[in-house]
C-alpha cells in the first residue's frame, strides 16, 4: 500500500519571493479525506512524521457528500479545536464561520465566504479567487494570528489552491496534490508556510470550509454549474 503521510516537500511559493531565512520551517501535513471510524465521513490528518495530527469524524453515510450545519476539527484525543459552522443568509453565497473549540457563545474567529462573480476573476496573480476570509473575533486556546484578511485562489477540486494575505499577497498556506499516489484527490498535502502567521489547525479549518463549499453533492443546479467552471481553472 502506498505511503499516505508526507515525505520531503518543496517550500511554499511566495509571491514576493523566498521567505526570510529567520522564518520557521513550514508545517507539512497530509490530509486524507476519510474518517478512520466506521460509518463516518470526515478527514484524517497526518504530520510530517506520519503520526496522526487531527481528525474529523462526521456520523452518517461515508459515501454520500452532503452539506452539514457544522463540522468539528479535533486533536488526536478527540478534543475539539475548531468548529466550522455554516451561516445561512438568504440570497448570499456560501458563508462559513470558524469558531475556537466548540464554543459558539463567543464571536467566531474567521468568516469564510465563497467568491461569486459573473465574470472570470482573479486576485491579481492570475489565479481565480475561490473564497474570501476575514477576521471576526479572537482566540486564546488555538495559536493563530487572525488579524489579517485572506483570499483563497486556484482550484480546490484539482487540489491546487493557495491562501494569500489579502494585503501583501504573501502565501500563508497551500493545498497541493500528493505526488506518486494513485488515490485521486482523496489524499493531498496541506503546507502552512509560517506557523506564526497561521497555525495548522486554522489552515485545516479553511480546508474544511472549502471542502463543504466545493465538494457537496447536494448543491443546487446553478451552484453545480459554478463549481464545474471553478474546478476547470
Amino acid at each position: 500500500m502506498a505511503k499516505v503521510h508526507p515525505n520531503s516537500v518543496p517550500a511554499i511559493a511566495h509571491r514576493s519571493g523566498c521567505a526570510a531565512a529567520a522564518s520557521p520551517p513550514p508545517t507539512v501535513l497530509t490530509v486524507w479525506r476519510k474518517s478512520l471510524l466506521f460509518n463516518c465521513d470526515g478527514f484524517t490528518v497526518f504530520d510530517a512524521k506520519g503520526d496522526l495530527a487531527f481528525r474529523v469524524d462526521c456520523y452518517g453515510s461515508p459515501g454520500r457528500r452532503r452539506r452539514r450545519a457544522e463540522v468539528v476539527l479535533m486533536d488526536v484525543a478527540g478534543k475539539p479545536l475548531l468548529t466550522v459552522r455554516r451561516k445561512r443568509i438568504l440570497g448570499v453565497a456560501d458563508h462559513w464561520l470558524i469558531y475556537d473549540g466548540d464554543d459558539d457563545k463567543r464571536p467566531p474567529m474567521l468568516s469564510v465566504r465563497r467568491h461569486v462573480s459573473l465574470r472570470s476573476s482573479s486576485s491579481g496573480g492570475g489565479k481565480k479567487a475561490l473564497a474570501h476570509v476575514a477576521p471576526v473575533g479572537s482566540s486564546t486556546s488555538v495559536e493563530v494570528e487572525a488579524s489579517s484578511s485572506y483570499v483563497v485562489e486556484g482550484s480546490y477540486g484539482q487540489r491546487a489552491c493557495c491562501v494569500r494575505d489579502a494585503g501583501n499577497g504573501d502565501a500563508v498556506a497551500e493545498v497541493r496534490r500528493k505526488e506518486s499516489l494513485s488515490v485521486a484527490g482523496d489524499v493531498f498535502r496541506l503546507v502552512v508556510a509560517d506557523p506564526r502567521r497561521m497555525a495548522a489547525p486554522l489552515a485545516m479549518g479553511l480546508v474544511i470550509a472549502l471542502d463543504e463549499m466545493f465538494s457537496s453533492s447536494s448543491s443546487s443546479g446553478s451552484a453545480r454549474s459554478l463549481l464545474r467552471r471553478t474546478w476547470s481553472a
